[in-house]
């Protein structure tokens, strides 16, 4: 991997929340494996409601058009991490961004993995 790149918030979200999850897992990641942390690259343009609740269908529709690529990934492997992937509709939408910007591939690494109620 060429760099790592935490699924991002909204900024009210972070606000509300104070810290951002995938963010703090990255960072200690990146350190810990020496690969750059690219933490501006991917942005989060739509305040979506939270997926809690919501179908896999409805869930995707949600972060459709949520997520922008705004730094230069053009040619990289990026590590995309998240905290926890449910559908992975968060996740589909970040990689799809990011390939979109010219990365050359995208893994994802969460540190969970939920299922549907």
């Amino acid at each position: 991997m060429d760099a790592v790149v935490p699924v991002p918030l909204s900024p009210s979200s972070l606000k509300s929340r104070g810290f951002n999850q995938a963010l703090l897992l990255s960072l200690h990641l990146s350190k810990e494996k020496k690969i750059p942390l690219l933490m501006d690259v991917l942005i989060k343009i739509v305040d979506t409601p939270p997926q809690v609740g919501l179908s896999a269908k409805e869930r995707s529709a949600n972060v459709k058009k949520a997520f922008a690529c705004s730094g230069e990934v053009a040619g990289i492997n990026v590590l995309l991490i998240d905290d926890v992937m449910t559908t992975g509709a968060t996740v589909n939408a970040c990689s799809k961004e990011l390939l979109l910007a010219g990365a050359k591939s995208v893994s994802v690494l969460t540190l969970a993995r939920a299922g549907l109620l």
